[in-house]
Order: structure tokens, then C-alpha cells, then sequence
């Protein structure tokens, strides 16, 4: 009898762990998340503003105007606790502070339109239903499908004028940030039934997996075109450390923008790529056990170097959909990085009003190092609820 009391207790004490490697148990609940932006959200909502990150007095920096490719993810935050919670002051946040930015679809300046839009009032459409939003991501698609040249198959990502960008001597950026911006494109042809947008959004995908990666499923942060024949000016870095090493949460936007392509496409070549991405990332020598990344994979003295919270967020997401589609289990990776970000460690780490603290911006440029970012908020928590629904499955 005591050898079948102790092999039960061993079962229960295998399944727990297994739980723990595979679900949500340890992570904290959505309730009590929301709980802890409420403070941001009143002043957002007093200000009229949109909160970006603390500055070093750990005050609210608000997103400067006229214009921020970051102003999207507030909204986002506030749709998404809407969906959970049915509280309706998130969803005040949400048509509070996107109509902040609102007049900012028109916009033919900037690839950043299409995250800005696609996160904010492309979230509250699926939520609400509401045809004004569709409207307004249609017209954002249309802006961004603007800065599509054909000779490159790409769009471009920075105007080069009266810049730092103009200083780098590009004539046509590309960077692999702007993979997040194709979902919109993606979006606007389900609404519209117009293949224009889609075909774009898949011209830009296969041109990028040509020549912004090296052979071992790393990105290269820039990829300067000549806009009249196409062909590849250089390979560089903006916010990495070097041109040939591998900034952190470029990775992660690849890994998301690839996965994200597969979803809307079915294209087998882009779950490949996705796979070759996540493969990179989880068998570098320099990646953390814990799954937090250095803020580049191959910065010298990594050891001493800051993580970022805001690229492992990214990563956690991707991966939690990735493993829908792969044979590759990607699961217990994301619940790894869940785990380390819900910890003491990050999670209301002296953060005061966001969730996340340890995220980095740039340190090239000097800039938010080592602080809490509303767009790290933006993918825990996104990553957090997919986690949930596959738990409750």
C-alpha cells in the first residue's frame, strides 16, 4: 500500500511539473495585471496622453507629438484588457487615446503606420465591430502601400531627408522591423477583398527572406536598396551592436513577422523561415537558460551587458503561435520566457505604473536603456492571453 501511495504522489508530482512547463499556472492572472495599469490609465486619460516609458526621475514620458511609431500600443493595451475584463474604462482608454493619432492614417512618411493602426483601431475593430475602424484601416493600408516600390519589392522604411538616416548615406532603408507593419496589408485585403494589399504585403516577405538573412536564420537590422534597380547597397546596423552581429529584438520581429506571414498565406516558405529564425535564437551560445535576451546576441562581454525584456515579450508571443503551426515544440520555450518575465526579476521591478521593467530602445543612440517600454506591456500581455486560451482549450 505505501509503494502505491508513493508512486501516486511521484504521478502528481510529475504532472505539476509538466504543468508548469507547459501552461499558464505560474503566471500571473490577467485581473491582477489590469489592476496595476490602472494607475497609468487614469493619468493617460487626465493627460490625454499616451505613456511610452519612465524617464530617469521615473516619471511618465508621454509620446512626444507630432508623431511616434510607438503611439499604437497604449491603445492596443486597453483593447486587449477590454476583451478580458469587460471593464468599459479600457475600452475609454482605447478610443481616448487612439483618437489621439487618428488624423496620423493619412500619413505617407513612415512603414510604421501599419503596426501604429493594425495594434490600435485593428484590434478594437475585431473587438467592437465598429465600420469607422474598419474604414481607418483601410485608409492606413492605402498610406502605407504608398511607400511599395516595385523595382525592389519592398517598402521603403525611413524618408533619408534632414536625418541621422540621411547622415548613414541610404537611399532606400529597409529595415526587418517592418515585417510587423505587413499585417495590415494582410488585414485590408480580408476587408476589402483587394488583393493589391496582400500582394504587397508578400512581395516585401520573399524580398526580405532573400536578402536580409545570413545563412544560419539571423537578420540583419538594415538593407539599403538603390530604388531604381534594386539591387542590395549594403547590409547594416542601426541599433545593434555591429553590422554583422544580431540586435535582439530584430530577431524577435522577424521571428513574429515570419510566423504572422504563415497565418495569413498558408505559404510553407515562411514557416520554414519562421523555424530557421526561432532555431537561431534558441541554440545561440549567448542565449540566457532563462530566455531573456541580451540586447545583442554577439555584443563582446555579453555577460555584463543589459537584457531586453521588450524583444523576449516579442519573442514569447511568436512563439506561442508559432507552435501552432510547427512540428517544432515551441511551447515550453515561451512559457520558459513567461516565467523568467513574470518573475520579481522584471515584473514590478520598480517599474511604477508600467508591468515590465529591463527593456532596451537603443543604446547606439542612447536611448531608453534599461527601463520599462509600453510596447514590452504590449507583448506580455499579448502573449500572457494566448497562453491563457490555449490553457483553457
Amino acid at each position: 500500500m505505501r509503494l502505491l501511495y508513493f508512486c501516486f504522489a511521484l504521478i502528481l508530482f510529475f504532472m505539476f511539473i509538466f504543468s508548469c512547463e507547459s501552461d499558464d499556472h505560474s503566471l500571473p492572472h490577467i485581473n491582477i495585471l489590469q489592476e496595476e495599469l490602472s494607475p497609468l490609465l487614469d493619468l493617460a486619460l487626465s493627460h490625454n496622453r499616451i505613456p511610452k516609458t519612465l524617464d530617469k526621475n521615473k516619471e511618465i514620458k508621454w509620446v512626444d507629438e507630432p508623431y511616434d511609431w510607438t503611439e499604437g500600443f497604449w491603445s492596443g493595451i486597453c483593447w486587449m484588457l477590454f476583451k478580458e475584463t469587460s471593464l468599459d474604462k479600457w475600452k475609454k482608454g482605447a478610443e481616448t487615446s487612439q483618437n489621439i493619432f487618428i488624423n496620423h492614417k493619412n500619413l505617407t512618411t513612415d512603414h510604421d503606420i501599419g503596426f501604429i493602426f493594425n495594434n490600435s483601431y485593428g484590434k478594437g475593430y475585431r473587438i467592437t465591430g465598429n465600420k469607422k475602424y474598419k474604414q481607418i484601416m483601410i485608409d492606413a493600408a492605402q498610406s502605407l502601400s504608398s511607400r511599395f516600390n516595385g523595382n525592389i519589392g519592398c517598402i521603403q522604411s525611413w524618408d533619408c531627408v534632414d536625418n541621422w538616416q540621411t547622415k548613414r548615406g541610404w537611399k532606400f532603408p529597409v529595415i526587418i522591423d517592418n515585417l510587423m507593419n505587413l499585417e495590415i496589408l494582410f488585414e485590408a485585403t480580408k476587408l476589402t477583398g483587394e488583393t493589391k494589399y496582400e500582394d504587397i504585403a508578400i512581395r516585401h516577405a520573399l524580398t526580405t527572406m532573400e536578402y536580409h538573412f545570413r545563412e544560419d536564420g539571423s537578420a540583419y537590422h538594415v538593407v539599403d536598396y538603390d530604388p531604381l534597380t534594386g539591387s542590395v547597397r549594403s547590409k547594416e546596423t542601426a541599433q545593434g551592436y555591429a553590422d554583422e552581429s544580431t540586435w535582439a529584438r530584430g530577431q524577435a520581429w522577424a521571428l513574429y513577422g515570419y510566423t504572422m506571414c504563415y497565418r495569413y498565406t498558408g505559404n510553407e516558405r515562411f514557416l520554414i523561415q519562421a523555424e530557421k529564425i526561432y532555431d537561431y535564437i534558441i541554440n545561440h551560445p549567448n542565449y540566457p537558460e532563462d530566455g531573456i535576451p541580451y540586447w545583442d546576441f554577439d555584443v563582446p562581454n555579453i555577460s555584463t551587458e543589459p537584457r531586453d525584456a521588450s524583444a523576449a515579450a516579442i519573442m514569447a508571443s511568436a512563439m506561442i503561435e508559432l507552435d501552432e503551426y510547427s512540428e517544432i515544440n515551441c511551447l515550453k520555450q515561451a512559457g520558459r520566457i513567461l516565467r523568467t518575465l513574470s518573475s520579481n526579476d522584471f515584473l514590478k521591478d520598480d517599474t511604477q505604473y508600467f508591468l515590465l521593467n529591463h527593456s532596451i530602445g537603443s543604446i547606439p543612440h542612447g536611448n531608453e536603456i534599461d527601463v520599462p517600454l509600453v510596447y514590452a506591456d504590449y507583448y506580455y500581455l499579448e502573449a500572457l492571453i494566448k497562453m491563457k486560451n490555449i490553457s483553457n482549450d
